[in-house]
């Protein structure tokens, strides 16, 4: 299987910039989303919870026990619009929870403790 390519931070960044100015595209939401799921997975590598960013993307992060079938046993689940809220910070994690932005289940699925990123912070 080859790797897969990540998303160059210059170009992720760029994304990330277009969304918060409201011009983004489809696609710069879609590079957005990616990049920040990869960094996600780099600030805090593991297989114990899946996130989930429909259409956009998915990664495995945190340390704990590994998956092998099936649906994980901690899964969070959103919209783009609301992972890239998270993502940068301008929205908050229980905000999303308590108006059902974000999907979470299983013990290890709260991952307000790695978020904003700061790769996905202002500059």
């Amino acid at each position: 299987m080859p790797a897969r390519r990540r998303t160059d931070p210059a170009v992720g960044r760029l994304a990330l910039a277009a969304w918060r100015d409201g011009h983004a595209e489809r696609r710069d939401v879609t590079t957005a989303v990616r990049f920040t799921l990869e960094e996600l997975a780099d600030v805090a590598p593991g297989h114990a919870v899946e996130v989930r960013v429909p259409p956009a993307g998915a990664v495995q992060a945190v340390e704990g026990p590994r998956h092998t079938r099936g649906t994980p046993p901690n899964v969070v689940e959103t919209d783009p619009e609301t992972w890239l809220g998270l993502a940068t910070g301008e929205l908050t994690w229980a905000d999303a929870v308590a108006a059902g932005r974000v999907r979470a289940s299983g013990e290890r699925s709260d991952i307000s403790w790695l978020l904003p990123l700061q790769a996905a912070r202002r500059r």
